[in-house]
């Protein structure tokens, strides 16, 4: 029994590194041109994110532990 665990880690293991273009499976193809597109978006084109799907970072993380401004808005409860 352990050795087809081992067996079926290393096959995992080695698929794991294995790329090549991708591909519509056999029977299919690849959905229909967007609305007024002149061409089809290939496979590689389709997966590539939207810069509002994966916006930049702008926002500065702190490095280290500073104290922390007064707050004129920070007001108990009445």
């Amino acid at each position: 029994m352990r050795n087809w665990v081992v067996l079926a880690a290393l096959l995992m293991l080695g698929a794991c590194g294995q790329k090549s273009a991708l591909e519509p499976v056999e029977g299919s193809s690849l959905p229909p041109a967007p609305y007024g597109a002149q061409v089809q978006p290939t496979a590689d084109e389709l997966l590539e994110l939207d810069p509002e799907a994966a916006p930049d970072r702008n926002v500065e993380l702190r490095t280290r532990s500073e104290e922390r401004e007064d707050d004129p808005f920070d007001l108990p409860p009445q």
